[in-house]
């Protein structure tokens, strides 16, 4: 069989090299950005390893030797999963690489917000050395952390609030209390958008576009902040942008934006109180390495026909 990577920003594939070359398997790396680019460029390929380019039906149908995808990380919203179960080909992803680092992102973005880092290294930079500036500041103890999908990361993000003394509120259709996130006060959406001082998102794109629009904005208190280290897309930009603009809520933190990169023209950035990173809370150099390794290794597995660990669709 042979691995063709579809595309990849990464500045080394060497360790995806190492474990193709120990496996005797064939690969190749593209750099693909459109469904033109992955029909006419990867013909040939039985296995891609895929970051961003769109694996669309349109394209695995022109694509009759594909039996396998892999995605670098945790998302599929780039791949038609009903198409690729209609047609037989597995589709796989890395769901366990970096949970602690996305957490521990949301993590960052909420105590910045909430202690007013950002705002005030601003200010006693430009301005002046007065603390008042900061006021008001709630103390943790104080401040209930609404939770939006418990699975691996929402679960971590959840543990390291309440060990930083926030009350923990969460949302989630799957979620089964356990001994050990007993912590968590389940609640519905709409109780975590009412009741919640900080909102954090851990939940799929899938099924959740817009979950955050105007509404949902208008029902937040005034005080609260909301954050997403998930995906873009679960809120509405634009309605952030006039919630922002009209002081509905007091500042948002966003590790992912709909569409990516961010345009500089983003009226998003011009809010003081808005805190933007470009999609790294996955990135420590530890879980850089684990995602290149299991990405390779599920490759691997598939082509020499043992049971992959990560499937995303059930085939028959």
């Amino acid at each position: 069989m042979k691995v063709i990577i579809t595309d990849c920003d990464h500045t080394s594939i060497d360790i995806e090299k190492k474990i193709f070359n120990e496996a005797n398997l064939e690969f190749e790396l593209k750099q693909c950005k459109t469904e033109e680019d992955l029909i006419n460029q990867c013909k040939d390929g039985d296995i891609f390893i895929n970051q961003y380019a769109p694996i669309t039906r349109k394209v695995m149908e022109k694509l009759p030797n594909l039996k396998m995808v892999v995605r670098y990380g945790v998302g599929v919203n780039n791949v038609d999963i009903g198409g690729a179960t209609d047609l037989g080909i597995q589709i796989c992803n890395v769901p366990d690489y970096g949970t602690n680092e996305v957490a521990d992102q949301a993590i960052a973005m909420m105590m910045a917000l909430v202690r007013k880092v950002v705002i005030m290294n601003k200010y006693t930079k430009e301005v002046k050395w007065d603390y008042t500036h900061s006021i008001p500041i709630k103390r943790n103890s104080e401040m209930t952390v609404g939770v939006v999908g418990l699975g691996r990361i929402g679960c971590n993000f959840a543990q390291k609030a309440h060990y930083l003394g926030f009350n923990i509120i969460g949302y989630d259709p799957y979620y089964k209390e356990k001994e050990e996130t007993k912590y968590i006060i389940p609640a519905t959406i709409d109780e975590i958008i009412k009741k919640s001082d900080i909102i954090s998102i851990h939940c799929p794109l899938d099924g959740n576009k817009n979950l955050f629009d105007a509404t949902a904005f208008k029902c937040m208190k005034k005080t609260a902040y909301i954050i997403n280290v998930s995906r873009g897309g679960i809120i509405n930009e634009k309605d952030l942008d006039e919630a922002l603009t009209n002081k509905e809520i007091a500042g948002a933190a966003l590790d992912c934006v709909e569409f990516e990169p961010m345009m500089p023209t983003s009226p998003l950035l011009k809010h003081e109180n808005l805190i933007i990173s470009p999609h790294m809370g996955w990135y420590s150099e530890e879980a850089a390495l684990e995602l290149k390794h299991k990405v390779a290794e599920e490759a691997v597995r598939f082509a020499s026909g043992e049971r992959v660990h990560y499937p995303v669709n059930k085939l028959k």
